[in-house]
């Protein structure tokens, strides 16, 4: 049987990647809630990652393209509403991924180049199994078990504690050694012999049957009653930790030592590897042996061991530099399309999905296959009837890999793509390029301003977790409203209690509500009337911006007023373009946005109803740095330019590309060029390398 891979990513127009990002971006999000939120997985974790990947490498090759909702901009989902939130003191943050030896080679070579490391300094990695379980953190003072939460959406996770306290492999007190307070990280997992007993029990029991252990662990910790979990065998494994007052090591291994020295079980497999080949080495090993393991792994995790070096390493978006996850191949199976249909996203695109025959894949149960867009579904010639091969791989809708054409039954048809919005009856084109001269790789519906399908998804961006953060207003209930006319602009979301609040009657009177639940929807719009400029930014739907963009727009222009005043002026691209990280299109892409009448009309009616506030630069980078624009131009001797630039973001200033006259300090090593010359001719203050250090120690 033959293969139809995806078109290579180096071979993607500019709207192709455009078009396959929105259709990541949709698939990950969905697949995330279903997995972080409801325990319920539709894809194995081989084609997540393999999602994951493309997204990443597309990015890559189009970082003008990135998208305010993008995967890399965000970890998890958010809490279920049914547990009390916990904050973390330090995000919990994702892994990137990793799925060949070379990447593993590129992970460590990147490293030492951050790092400046010649090639005879010695780097050493802890190499660990990859637990398929729910990440939780345990907080620890004066030795004892004060709280437990899950991950979450990597900044606020579930209060699970009462819930943690009935697993026999946590310690609730640990009687000497911990330090005053000590946040304890790892992976709730449910082992192959327990999870098979639980079922056993499930069904004598006439109850749920669980689909795999991962979701009967997830499950299991949260539930609202503590008795329940307390029946389920949890097990845990501490792989890392959170805030604490003093570590006990000056190495990752160390710690780990310290952890087993506490009573918490650290995986017996992890091991310290002192060249990428031991490393690749243990791979191999524990590939070998995940079938005997006796729980489920999805690859294995390797992490700088010198904690000084994870330091400087620091932290990129969602993933910390000093880490990397190598993951294992996908699991693939067969199955048959019995139809295709087509959905509409955010962006009005098109795209066809086969519903296939049940099949379980890894253990979970598939039964949709995104086919991206229509040339997807022409190139690989996917009919209804087909015997397709699909793999899957975590938290997203699984991939069509093939069609097995010589089962193909006789008599079927090529599938043809609707002309017309499946939602609004609109016509659905596919524009050309003008210039390439081809059409774009999305169909997509021309009816922007009032297609539901759209104009809903706009509304539920601006209420979500990272921008207006509304409680009670998810997908459902924006959909009913906006249905019902009570919403068509983020605007009107200010505007229900004023329009149809009085008595909260017009909510109160809905199918599903009361006043109660009216009144509770009121305060929680009204909690949200002020709101800090990065997120306000990120609310607004701006073609590339996401959550990354939004901080550096709101960390450059500190106040709305500038930021908007800038939009409206003749060097809005000029000053976008002076800003390290955002290129040419991105520049431009942004000002088109503010130059629509209607963009504007629907920030003016917000700002009637919400006050947005400036940009409050972190505690920790209150120095004299905070609020600086600093450029650095020649060769940093004594660290490498990532790191430097690393530092002084974390210090609160801001690092640009160029020299204006808006630099406040320019640092120069050996081979400085012309941005020395322009610091001169605009009376730039300008240091050392030594000189830069000093500061920064300071």
């Amino acid at each position: 049987m033959s293969k139809s891979p995806e078109k290579p990513v180096e071979l993607l127009t500019g709207d192709e990647a455009k078009a396959e990002l929105a259709r990541l971006a949709h698939d990950i999000a969905e697949n995330d809630r279903l997995y972080y939120q409801e325990d319920a997985p539709h894809i194995s974790d081989a084609e997540y990652d393999a999602l994951r990947r493309r997204n990443d490498d597309i990015e890559k090759r189009f970082p003008e393209l990135i998208r305010h909702d993008s995967p890399s901009q965000r970890v998890g989902a958010k809490p279920a509403e049914r547990f009390e939130k916990v904050r973390h003191a330090r995000p919990m943050l994702s892994l990137d991924n990793a799925f060949t030896s070379e990447d593993i080679v590129d992970f460590v070579a990147r490293v030492r180049r951050f790092l400046g490391m010649t090639a005879d300094e010695q780097l050493v990695l802890v190499a660990e199994p990859k637990i398929d379980g729910l990440s939780s953190s345990l907080r620890y003072e004066h030795g004892r078990l004060v709280l437990a939460a899950t991950r979450g959406d990597g900044a606020e996770g579930e209060n699970v504690t009462a819930n943690v306290r009935t697993i026999a492999d946590v310690p609730k007190i640990v009687r000497s050694g911990m330090p005053e307070f000590f946040e304890v990280r790892g992976e709730v997992y449910m082992s192959h012999a327990d999870f098979a007993e639980l079922n056993r029990r499930q069904e004598r029991a006439s109850e749920k049957i669980f689909a795999n252990p991962r979701n009967s662990a997830a499950g299991s910790l949260r539930q609202l009653d503590p008795g329940i979990t307390a029946k389920r065998p949890l097990r845990f494994f501490a792989y890392h930790w959170g805030e604490v007052s003093k570590l006990p090591a000056a190495t990752h291994w160390e710690v780990l030592q310290a952890l087993k020295s506490w009573g918490f079980p650290v995986n017996p497999l992890t091991r310290r590897c002192r060249t990428v080949d031991e490393a690749l080495e243990f791979y191999e090993s524990v590939q070998h042996r995940r079938a005997d393991l006796g729980y489920d792994i999805d690859g294995v995790v390797y992490k700088v061991d010198r904690l000084d070096l994870q330091n400087r390493l620091g932290f990129v978006s969602r993933s910390p530099r000093w880490a990397i996850a190598h993951k294992f191949p996908a699991e693939q199976a067969e199955s048959s399309v019995e139809r295709i249909a087509v959905y509409v996203g955010r962006t009005g695109a098109l795209t066809p999905v086969a519903h296939i025959k049940p099949v379980t894949v890894g253990g979970v149960v598939v039964q949709n296959v995104s086919m991206h867009n229509e040339d997807e579904v022409a190139r690989k010639d996917v009919r209804v009837g087909d015997t397709v091969i699909v793999q899957r791989a975590g938290d997203v809708i699984p991939q069509l890999v093939s069609v097995v054409l010589e089962r193909r039954p006789k008599g079927t048809h090529r599938y043809k793509m609707p002309d017309r919005c499946p939602i609004c009856g609109s016509h659905a084109t596919r524009e050309i390029n003008p210039k390439t001269g081809e059409p774009e790789a999305a169909r997509r519906c021309v009816n922007t301003l009032s297609c539901p399908a759209q104009a809903v998804e706009r509304l539920r961006h601006f209420a979500s977790r990272d921008a207006f953060d509304i409680e009670g207003l998810g997908e459902k209930t924006l959909a009913e409203f906006f249905e019902d006319g009570l919403l068509r602009e983020p605007a009107d979301i200010f505007r229900l209690e004023e329009r149809y609040g009085h008595g909260a009657k017009a909510i109160m009177e809905r199918d599903g509500w009361g006043e109660q639940s009216a009144r509770k929807l009121f305060r929680a719009i009204d909690s949200r009337r002020k709101i800090s400029l990065d997120r306000f930014i990120l609310a607004l739907s701006i073609p590339h911006v996401g959550e990354t963009t939004a901080r550096l727009l709101a960390r450059n222009f500190h106040s709305l007023k500038a930021f908007l005043s800038s939009m409206e002026s003749g060097h809005a691209v000029e000053d976008l373009d002076d800003i390290e990280g955002i290129g040419d299109v991105m520049a431009a892409a942004i000002k088109s946005f503010f130059d629509e009448q209607h963009t504007r009309e629907a920030i003016t009616h917000l700002l009637e109803s919400v006050e947005v506030g400036d940009f409050a630069a972190p505690a920790h980078a209150n120095s004299a740095l905070a609020g600086k624009t600093v450029v650095f131009t020649g060769t940093l001797e004594r660290m490498t330019r990532n790191e430097a630039k690393a530092r002084a973001e974390a210090m609160g200033a801001k690092v640009a590309g160029s020299v204006s006259k808006k630099t406040d300090l320019v640092v120069a090593g050996p081979g400085a060029g012309s941005k020395l010359k322009n610091a001169e001719a605009f009376g730039v203050k300008v240091i050392s390398e030594d000189d830069w250090l000093s500061l920064i120690d300071t």
